[in-house]
């Protein structure tokens, strides 16, 4: 059998300590060394991942076959030049887990020797425990050497994962999907909420009255897709309801109005278009 690739963490928060467990579990990989804000920050991750050695700093950090840098975007490109600077990197592969930022700034790595690559999960890490249990089926987003792309596939699918290779001179735009899918829903469904406590429904009513809508839209997406799942005075054509709605809206608040109008622009474009097909 052959001996699983060594693994190094720096930055241990939520995502790696959530992929380290499940590698683990699944005796992917062997995880030396921990290297986090803190020691112990790092030694709590190892102590949900279930093995590694903290370390303190840098210097410390042992050759590993593997290293992932998973540390906040602004400092992977500094990170990554601390490790070049100070760990033999020749043949190792390194790479790091950001939606925004393309495998090339992991540069100082590749000059030293290693392969790079970025694999995004395309997930919220929100809640490791809960991710821990439903990881398997997540699509990542990968691009970067291909040597390494092949390499860390096995990693991936032995916890359920699957690659889709994207294009690194658009992967702005790419994160941007996933900022709308995610956080730009949380910040529309508080709209929602404000509007309905402005109508006069208690805030913890409103998010009681929610949930089966939102969830039935959401698993109408995912199922039929956007257009097929789309309901509504919009869809209808009931121009009447949209006006007065609108009227509404832009009488409480005018950015909220604002945002009504756009996102109706939006959703008119989109009933032409289901028409068409």
């Amino acid at each position: 059998m052959n001996t699983p690739p060594t693994l190094a963490i720096v930055g241990a928060g939520k995502l790696a300590r959530t992929l380290a467990h499940l590698w683990h579990t699944a005796n992917a990989v062997v995880l030396q060394d921990v290297l986090n804000r803190s020691p112990q920050s790092a030694r709590n991750a190892i102590g949900f991942i279930g093995t590694g050695t903290a370390i303190n700093e840098v210097s410390q950090l042992r050759r590993a076959d593997i290293v992932l840098i998973a540390t906040p975007d602004d400092q992977i490109h500094s990170v990554c030049e601390q490790i070049a600077a100070s760990v033999p990197l020749e043949g190792s592969l390194v790479f790091h887990c950001s939606g925004a930022l393309p495998s090339s700034i992991l540069e100082p790595a590749r000059a030293q020797g290693a392969t790079i690559a970025s694999i995004h999960p395309v997930r919220s890490f929100a809640r490791p425990e809960e991710v821990l249990h439903s990881f398997a089926g997540t699509w990542c987003g990968v691009e970067g050497d291909r040597q390494a792309i092949d390499a860390l596939q096995p990693l991936f699918a032995a916890i359920g994962a699957h690659f889709v290779d994207i294009d690194p001179q658009r992967k702005t735009l790419y994160h941007a999907a996933a900022v709308f899918a995610s956080n730009y829903l949380v910040t529309l469904l508080d709209t929602a909420v404000q509007a309905y406590v402005q109508a006069g429904v208690p805030r913890n009513v409103a998010l009681k009255m929610m949930t089966p809508l939102v969830r039935e839209t959401v698993e109408n997406v995912l199922t039929l897709g956007t257009e097929q799942a789309l309901t509504g005075p919009i869809a209808r054509g009931d121009v009447k309801t949209v006006l007065r709605q609108y009227r509404a809206t832009r009488s409480w608040d005018k950015r909220y109005g604002d945002l009504y109008r756009k996102l109706g622009k939006l959703t008119a474009a989109m009933v032409r278009r289901r028409g068409k097909n």
